[in-house]
């Protein structure tokens, strides 16, 4: 058993240093549960009544002051890991600097939240209950540390954030004011994304790319979809590439698959499906519904 632990061991140190590049590395990666325990401490930080801290007592300054340090930490190592250029704590003061206005965003972005779902009680329950409001919370903090060209760090928030919610919003994406999630399970928002202001997006959504098959090829290239002002896409669109820009003022229906511009102020929608039905004899039957609706949407 000794002989088979040490021959395994130096054969898996053999292919890490051997043939797979870029994964041997002298400096360790961030350590991803502190990268997790920074933006718990951001928002809670951000909405003290909502997210809770680890240390109740601590006054802001002090936890800020904190995270801060935290979060230098875990930014050198991201620099060193991805041997990056950059100076960790001037990234991390340029960050703390956009706090104020990711605030700012996340009150609009409740607002959307509340305003649009008849369901939402009160704006306490959609920051405490939703998952929408919780993956646009790290989206924001993350798409900060991502326009810095921190690596590794923004992408482990957002898919924590996948993890935690369903929820996939790519750092990079850039997206407007008054964003809008309800439910939320299942959505795709890739990194080339552009989202405008006022948009609503319901479960299943894929904001997409039309191909992958260039692989690394297309990094940097326009790949996924624009949105732009007042859109609404309803649960399981599928809109995909680069090109695709949807105009303001549209709707997009549920279960479409779009991969060319819409013209501003369109609906998009599937004619009724035909349904088929069978009794137990296998005889089809034909139910009593109305032919005449020309389109659906599904809104839950």
């Amino acid at each position: 058993m000794k002989k088979l632990i040490t021959d395994t061991v130096t054969s898996l140190n053999a292919l890490s240093a051997g043939t797979a590049p870029g994964l041997s590395h002298d400096c360790p990666p961030p350590d991803r549960r502190e990268v997790v325990r920074v933006l718990k401490a951001l928002q809670s930080l951000l909405f003290p009544t909502v997210f809770r801290r680890e240390n109740p007592r601590m006054s802001d300054e002090a936890l800020l002051e904190s995270t801060a340090r935290d979060l230098s930490d875990q930014l050198s190592a991201a620099l060193r890991y991805r041997e990056t250029a950059g100076d960790a704590e001037e990234l991390c003061d340029a960050f703390l600097r956009t706090l104020p206005e990711v605030k700012r965003m996340l009150l609009l972005d409740i607002e959307a939240l509340y305003e649009g779902d008849p369901a939402a009680v009160c704006r306490e329950e959609v920051m405490i209950c939703y998952p929408g409001f919780y993956a646009i919370s790290i989206y924001r903090l993350a798409h900060e540390l991502y326009l810095l060209n921190v690596p590794l760090i923004p992408r482990i928030m957002t898919e924590f954030a996948h993890e935690k919610t369903g929820i996939d919003i790519h750092p990079g994406a850039r997206i407007g004011r008054y964003f809008f999630i309800d439910h939320g399970t299942g959505i795709v928002v890739g990194e080339t994304t552009v989202i405008g202001d006022y948009v609503k997006i319901y479960q299943g959504v894929t904001l997409g790319a039309l191909s992958t098959r260039g692989g690394q090829k297309l990094h940097g290239k326009r790949r996924h979809p624009t949105i732009e002002d007042n859109v609404t896409i309803y649960a399981g669109a599928s809109i995909l590439g680069g090109e695709t820009v949807i105009g303001h003022d549209s709707v997009i229906g549920s279960n479409v698959f779009i991969t060319h511009p819409i013209a501003p102020g369109t609906r998009v929608s599937i004619k009724s499906q035909e349904l088929l039905y069978k009794n137990g004899q296998g005889y089809v039957v034909q139910p009593d519904v109305p032919n005449d609706e020309p389109e659906w949407f599904y809104v839950i």
